[in-house]
């Protein structure tokens, strides 16, 4: 299997090949895919950082997870037919600016 990077696919090898590569954490300030080649040969250390892992691991999650909460939807539909179903501008407007701040800090921003 191989990884397709910036639209670039390289030749596939296979586990075990070539040198070998460990798992450490390192500090957010340290890129998250950091190897330092010696004199023109090939790393044989890759340092993961804390937030790609933590990253992976959400996305591993959210991988698990329905992607339609049907009792949620059974929910909704119920309350439309019915009348009861009422429209929270300010909730919506709240959830809104919680999502704004979570990816400005993801960002960095």
């Amino acid at each position: 299997m191989s990884s397709n990077i910036n639209g670039l696919n390289g030749p596939s090898l296979p586990v075990g090949a070539g040198a070998g590569a460990s798992r450490t954490s390192s500090t957010a300030g340290e890129s998250a895919a950091a190897a330092t080649p010696s004199s023109g040969s090939t790393p044989s250390e890759v340092q993961i950082t804390d937030s790609a892992n933590l990253l992976a691991t959400v996305a591993q999650h959210l991988q698990s997870l329905p992607a339609v909460n049907e009792a949620r939807v059974a929910q909704l539909r119920t309350a439309i037919a019915n009348g009861s179903y009422t429209v929270q501008p300010e909730v919506i407007a709240a959830h809104l600016m919680q999502l704004e701040q979570s990816l400005a800090q993801i960002s960095g921003g």
